[in-house]
């Protein structure tokens, strides 16, 4: 029953949910997931340890790099059954269309312009 209160609450939120969807075709840096989000690294930070914390998305890092993608090994049946429910519903969205549209540009975009340009935002 935890793991499934886990996972709920953190599809609860529509940042989370977005997140999540933007992780299903591979990782990201967190630069990308502020790019595409718009929001302040910390408060994307915030968010991808709830969905960590919720076994929905793990991390690794790479030098100076921090990664995201879906949880693997380490999810549990709860989170993976809840994660592909969320990408079945939410298949015709229209964000979820259009954020997919601005994943494709943001992974062009090189990510040391990413971060310095982050780094400058007083968001």
């Amino acid at each position: 029953m935890r793991d499934l209160m886990a996972a709920t609450k953190a599809l609860a939120d529509e940042s989370r949910v977005r997140i999540l969807l933007a992780l299903e075709p591979g990782e990201l840096c967190v630069c990308q997931i502020v790019e595409l989000l718009q929001l302040a690294p910390s408060t994307v930070s915030k968010h991808v340890s709830i969905l960590k914390q919720a076994r929905l998305a793990e991390s690794r890092k790479e030098g100076r790099w921090m990664f995201y993608r879906l949880a693997s090994a380490d999810g549990t049946a709860e989170a993976k059954e809840l994660a592909a429910l969320v990408f079945r519903l939410t298949v015709n969205d229209p964000r979820r269309r259009e954020d997919a549209r601005r994943l494709k540009q943001i992974l062009k975009m090189d990510r040391d312009e990413l971060c310095r340009k982050q780094s400058q935002c007083r968001c």
